[in-house]
C-alpha cells in the first residue's frame, strides 16, 4: 500500500443501501487513502470524534482513529501494524487472499476498533466492547510476494464468532468493507465459518435474524452449497433434507429454505415422513442458473496442522 503521508485520497465509487434507520453521524471514512460514505450510524465516542463528523480518520492497518489530518498521517509513519503481520494466527492462504485468527480477549484493543468501523456498515450489530468472548477471522489482501511483505497487506473484511454459542451459531458479523464488495469475497468469509463448524463436529448456521443484504448474500452461498453437496452424492438418486443438511454442516431450516428458493423440493417422502430432493431438478437448475460449484475455501490453503489442531 502507498504510504498515506504521501498519497493523494481516493475516493471510492462503491453503492451504499437506502438505509431506512437514523442518519449517519459520520459522512464519510477514510480507511487509508480510500474514501468511502459510511452507511449508518455510528458508536463511536462523542468525546473523541464529536456527534456530527464529515470524515473520520480510521488506520487501515490497525483501525485506531482520529477526527483530524495531520495526527492521522503523523500515526500512519510510526504504527507498528504497518511493518508487521495482522495480529492473531495466519491460518489459511490462497492465491492473494488470507485470513489470520485473531482472539479477543488477546487482542481486545484491535478488535475493538474493528467493530466501531465495521458499524458504521452494519445495521443490527453492537458488540463493540464485549470482544473477549469472540474469535474475529480477518480477510487480508496480500500483496504478490507474500502475506509479510511490509505495509502491504490490508484488511479488507471479516466476520466474529462466538467462543461459545449455545444455539450453534458459526458467525455472529460479517462484513467485506465497501471499497472490496461485489467480488465474491463475502462467500470466502462464509465458506470458512461452515469449515469451522466442521471441525467443531457440529452443524451450525449465522446468527439470526439476517439482514436484507445478509440473506442475499447467504442464499447464494447456501444455494452453490447444497447444490455442489446434493451432486457430489454420486451413490444416491434422491436425498433427504437431512441427509443434506448433515453433509452440507447447515442447519435443516436453511436447507430447506435454499431447496424452496431453488424451487427443487419434491412432493414425495419417504417412510419416515423425511422430505426428498431429486438429483435431476438440481442438476438442471444448476445448469439453467449457470451457478459456479467451485468451494470458496479450499481445503488445501490451511496452514499446516490447523486442521489436525482444531480436530484434535
Amino acid at each position: 500500500m502507498p504510504n498515506v503521508a504521501h498519497s493523494p485520497l481516493a475516493v471510492s465509487s462503491r453503492s451504499t443501501p437506502s438505509p431506512k434507520s437514523a442518519r449517519p453521524n459520520v459522512q464519510q471514512v477514510a480507511l487509508g487513502d480510500i474514501v468511502f460514505r459510511t452507511w449508518y450510524p455510528s458508536y463511536y465516542p462523542e468525546e473523541i470524534v464529536g456527534r456530527d463528523v464529515d470524515r473520520l480518520y480510521v488506520c487501515q492497518w490497525c483501525f485506531k482513529y482520529c477526527r483530524e489530518l495531520v495526527p492521522f498521517l503523523a500515526h500512519g509513519e510510526l504504527c507498528h501494524a504497518r511493518i508487521e503481520p495482522p495480529p492473531g494466527r495466519l491460518i489459511y492462504v490462497k492465491g492473494d487472499y488470507t485470513i489470520y485468527e485473531v482472539d479477543g480477549e488477546e487482542d481486545q484493543l484491535f478488535c475493538q476498533n474493528l467493530s466501531l468501523f465495521a458499524k458504521l456498515f452494519l445495521d443490527n450489530k453492537s458488540v463493540f466492547f464485549d470482544v473477549a468472548s469472540f474469535n474475529y477471522y480477518l480477510l487480508v489482501l496480500s500483496p504478490p510476494d507474500g502475506p509479510h511483505a511490509e505495509g502491504q497487506s490490508q484488511v479488507i473484511g471479516f466476520f466474529s464468532k462466538e467462543k461459545m454459542s449455545w444455539d450453534n451459531n458459526n458467525l455472529a458479523c460479517i462484513l467485506v468493507f465497501p471499497p472490496w464488495q461485489r467480488k465474491g469475497l463475502g462467500k470466502i468469509l462464509m465458506g470458512l465459518s461452515y469449515e469451522l463448524s466442521r471441525l467443531d463436529d457440529r452443524v451450525g448456521g449465522p446468527e439470526k435474524p439476517l439482514s436484507e443484504f445478509g440473506r442475499i448474500g447467504y442464499l447464494k452461498f447456501w444455494q452453490a452449497r447444497v447444490a455442489n453437496t446434493i451432486l457430489e452424492m454420486k451413490n444416491k438418486t434422491t436425498l433427504s433434507v437431512e441427509e443434506i443438511a448433515a453433509a452440507c454442516w447447515m442447519l435443516s431450516e436453511d436447507v430447506v429454505s435454499t431447496l424452496r428458493e431453488m424451487d427443487v423440493l419434491g412432493t414425495k417422502r419417504r417412510n419416515d415422513g423425511s422430505i426428498v430432493v431429486s438429483k435431476a431438478r438440481v442438476r438442471e437448475w444448476v445448469t439453467s442458473n449457470q451457478v459456479d460449484l467451485v468451494p470458496p475455501v479450499d481445503e488445501d490453503g490451511f496452514a499446516d496442522g490447523y486442521l489436525v489442531e482444531e480436530e484434535g
